[in-house]
């Protein structure tokens, strides 16, 4: 009975997350080289995205409504991605006049 009720999976969710998060701030610390710790970081935010949405955000749990969610997570990149560019395109390249 307690099985069932104790979340196991949200559990080793926060524990990877936490790790991911560590090996990520080892960036900071560490004395890599400039592919190291673009590499790393890379590595370390792809693999606690897909960690997010398969245990915290269900992704994987309900085949009804799979076409929502895909378009929700493509919406949400394309805000993200305008955001990124947007912000390039006025501070870094200088179009703010």
């Amino acid at each position: 009975m307690m099985k069932q009720l104790f979340p196991i999976r949200h559990v080793i969710g926060y524990i990877a997350s936490l790790v991911l998060s560590a090996a990520a701030l080892a960036v900071i610390y560490g004395d890599f080289s400039h592919a190291a710790n673009v590499a790393i970081l890379v590595v370390t935010a792809l693999i606690q995205a897909s960690l997010q949405l398969f245990l915290f955000m269900h992704i994987g749990e309900s085949a009804d409504t799979k076409k929502e969610l895909y378009i929700n997570i493509a919406y949400a990149l394309f805000v993200g991605l305008v955001t990124i560019f947007g912000t390039l395109f006025i501070f870094v390249w200088g179009w703010y006049s």
